[in-house]
């Protein structure tokens, strides 16, 4: 079976692209000149006029390549993928290829079912208050192979779904697990396959550095082999560094460490230094849409509603974090969307045991199945559901009679109702002024 190491192995090659959404459309560019042809397949059928639809032959085309270059989003053990290494074509991602052609030592990987989008901005913002280049890629930015970009000089901070840790063999220099609950079990197939499948990066092959929480779930899985690379083990920030950067929550305490802790090794400034700096320049710091952000505050008789959009918890240990920052409010929680199987039975006991008073609004298969776990046991939470933002919203302001939290922290993807969750998140707002008073 013919496998590449790099793009330039492709030359000559007649080449398959499996699913042409962003990646494929920037490994078709990346390959223009290099391959001697291509076979472009997707499973939707509105792609363009060189694409084939996977129902119409797709699979078949595929099979005359001499290698396939697999986008994210199509599950790595799905029949046709399998159907093709049976028939002795390899399937690969462009992002492995890239991999493999780029100095790795540059490279800073981020993974984790929360915090990595955060991470990966602070620690590309934190570069960039060394006086260093750093360009934020991956599901953050454009796909690092994308021929418009010029990742020839500086750091390169790349952000990294479970998706894409199955398809790399090779190593970047720098390999940073930020936690790890439950997610993505449709496309994994279980809660033990989603982890190895992620911790995966860890073990690729290639000199690195492997930098976790400290905290015991990582010590036990270091402890039982389950990472590769030199471990290092990072505590939680507990200076002003945080908040200075306009960030919420316990967990952003960890992220901000795990940033600081790999800009000041690679950097060689020391850590106290380095947050000397970054304080200096916090102020100019954005910290991502859809991240616990404060979208409008209402007061009316001395009690305020606030507002909070963290429409980027596609999973309930997000939501369950979410939760935590407002332990003394009270909260109207807008949760749910497409159900992909995780289990929700954490985050019902947590909002169950909050102390401060709680109406869950719940949207979508995956709302209604939490809303489902709720009522079913004898729980005093409030629970509605509802078929649209403008009634999640709506709802939540009743609940709260005027002062709270209204909280939307989805622990579900989009897809059932939005093209994505910036979408979602945009309707929110919408939402909340189409339904003042």
């Amino acid at each position: 079976m013919f496998r590449p190491t790099g793009f330039a192995d492709l030359a000559g090659k007649r080449v398959g692209i499996l699913g042409f959404g962003v990646e494929g459309h920037a490994t078709r560019d990346r390959l223009a000149g290099v391959a001697s042809s291509l076979v472009i397949v997707d499973d939707a059928p509105d792609r363009g006029s060189e694409v084939i639809v996977s129902s119409e032959g797709g699979l078949d085309a595929l099979r005359t390549c001499d290698v396939v270059l697999k986008s994210p989003g199509i599950p790595r053990r799905r029949f046709d993928v399998l159907e093709l290494e049976r028939h002795g074509v390899n399937v690969t991602s462009a992002l492995n290829l890239w991999l493999h052609d780029t100095e790795r030592a540059r490279v800073v990987a981020v993974t984790g079912t929360k915090g990595k989008s955060t991470t990966t901005s602070l620690i590309t913002f934190f570069f960039e208050c060394t006086g260093a280049r750093a360009l934020a890629l991956g599901n953050l930015g454009q796909p690092p192979y994308d021929p418009t970009l010029d990742t020839s000089t500086g750091w390169l901070v790349l952000e990294v779904s479970s998706f894409q840790c199955v398809d790399i063999d090779v190593a970047p220099g720098n390999v940073m697990l930020t936690s790890l609950g439950s997610d993505h079990l449709d496309w994994h197939g279980s809660l033990d396959i989603y982890r190895s499948d992620k911790l995966s990066l860890t073990r690729a092959a290639g000199e690195h550095v492997t930098w976790v929480p400290d905290d015991s779930l990582f010590h036990e899985l270091d402890e039982a082999g389950e990472f590769g690379g030199e471990v290092c083990f990072v505590r939680a920030d507990t200076s002003a560094l945080t908040e200075s950067l306009g960030l919420l929550g316990a967990h952003s305490h960890t992220n901000v460490a795990l940033a600081l802790a790999v800009v000041a090794s690679l950097s060689g400034i020391a850590t106290d230094e380095l947050r000397t700096r970054i304080i200096e320049r916090a102020s100019s710091f954005v910290p991502l849409k859809g991240r616990l952000t404060l979208v409008a505050r209402e007061t009316k008789d001395d009690a305020t509603i606030r507002f909070v959009d963290d429409g980027l918890a596609t999973t309930a240990l997000p939501t369950i974090a979410a939760l935590r920052v407002f332990a003394h409010d009270a909260v109207a929680l807008i949760v749910g969307g497409l159900d992909r199987g995780v289990d929700y039975s954490e985050l019902a006991e947590v909002i169950r045991n909050r102390a401060a008073p709680t109406g869950v609004i719940a949207m979508g298969d995956a709302g209604r199945r939490l809303a489902g776990e709720l009522r079913g046991n004898d729980t005093v939470v409030d629970v509605v559901v509802v078929e649209s933002m403008f009634d999640a919203v709506y709802r939540a302001r009743t609940l709260l009679a005027g002062e709270g939290v209204v909280l939307l922290s989805p622990a579900a993807p989009s897809f059932d109702h939005y093209e994505n969750w910036l979408e979602r998140s945009e309707d929110f707002a919408r939402c909340i002024e189409a339904t003042k008073a």
